[in-house]
């Protein structure tokens, strides 16, 4: 009788191939195969029984992380029959080259072999440039949104979800996005349970589904004046513990009646009743995006009155943050839903 685990006899495993471009995102590739670790065995032994997972390239040479961590591969560039998929993680933009010429004609071998091409994080600009996207649609973080537009103009391209599956090929933002498609793949090939055995082992509340909406992007992205763009910043980094009008101007080298005067030019609204919008904007996207308490998300928006917080809710949209929450999701990020500017 054999001796071999019952683990080990199943199925013949999922294969994954990973390239890294130079000064890649170290948390979208650890997040990515992390999860695949963790529905690979059981427990957390990490022995890569029901998935396999290699990080190829075409020189031997260790690749260096946007954070400066340098990996090493583990084999060369495999013949795409050997493989399910093949993941490109991607990284910095405007650093040089992401991939050599051998790597890019690699994946137009994988791509003709009916191999799906997974573009993780800003990997889909490099499935774009090396031909790879014609036809379909790419997602990608709301931060790479206007890059994503600029370098390729007639390309379709989304920012108000984790993850899309447009055919054999599929694109993600970085980070939740990353843990997203990786749930996804793992689900499809190996079933629900392994799927969320990975996100409960990795702590997330909930395995991502890539239908989730992204956090909403920061609205200074649509101000052109560059010091009303920055207060939007300032304010928007400082949602929780709301910080005065005056202390935003005095880092901008105005007086808080230059800051009213430039805020209600540009963009119709006092710089106070502004902040205020964007605190509701954001518990607008807990509320519809998150479990957490009503309580909970009127503190992350600094409010510290729950009851002040509900009036105020139900004066910007007509019903209760409670009631708010019942309803069905009004699609995309859920921030497009919230009157900012008048």
């Amino acid at each position: 009788m054999s001796s071999v685990p019952a683990l080990e006899s199943c199925r013949r495993p999922l294969r994954v191939g990973l390239i890294l471009a130079q000064r890649f995102t170290l948390s979208a590739f650890s997040v990515f195969v992390d999860h695949l670790r963790l529905a690979a065995d059981e427990g957390d032994r990490s022995r890569p029984l029901r998935v396999q997972w290699s990080v190829m390239a075409s020189r031997p040479e260790s690749v260096t992380a946007s954070c400066g961590v340098m990996i090493e591969p583990t084999t060369g560039l495999l013949p795409p029959r050997n493989l399910d998929y093949v993941a490109v993680v991607g990284g910095l933009l405007h650093a040089g080259p992401q991939i050599d010429d051998t790597t890019g004609r690699y994946l137009r071998e994988a791509a003709a072999a009916g191999v799906p091409l997974l573009g993780i994080c800003t990997g889909s600009f490099i499935l774009c440039r090396t031909g790879l996207m014609k036809g379909r649609r790419s997602c990608v973080s709301w931060y790479h949104y206007r890059d994503f537009l600029e370098a390729f103009p007639d390309q379709p391209v989304i920012a108000d979800r984790l993850f899309l599956a447009d055919g054999p090929r599929v694109t993600c933002a970085g980070g939740a996005g990353a843990a997203a498609l990786a749930t996804w793949l793992i689900e499809k090939h190996l079933g629900r349970a392994a799927a969320h055995k990975a996100s409960q082992v990795m702590l997330f509340d909930r395995p991502p589904a890539g239908g989730d909406a992204q956090p909403h992007p920061p609205l200074s992205e649509v101000v052109s004046e560059p010091r009303v763009r920055r207060a939007l910043l300032l304010m928007e980094q400082n949602l929780a513990r709301p910080v005065t009008v005056a202390s935003i101007a005095a880092q901008l080298g105005l007086s808080a009646r230059q800051l009213e005067r430039l805020c209600r030019t540009h963009v119709a609204t006092g710089p106070a009743a502004l902040y205020r919008r964007l605190r509701m904007r954001y518990a607008h996207w807990l509320i519809e995006n998150t479990d957490r308490s009503v309580t909970d998300i009127a503190n992350e928006a600094g409010f510290a009155d729950c009851a002040h917080f509900s009036r105020q809710f139900k004066d910007a949209y007509g019903e209760p943050p409670s009631t708010r929450r019942l309803q069905p999701q009004r699609g995309g990020t859920g921030a497009a839903q919230v009157r900012v500017f008048d």
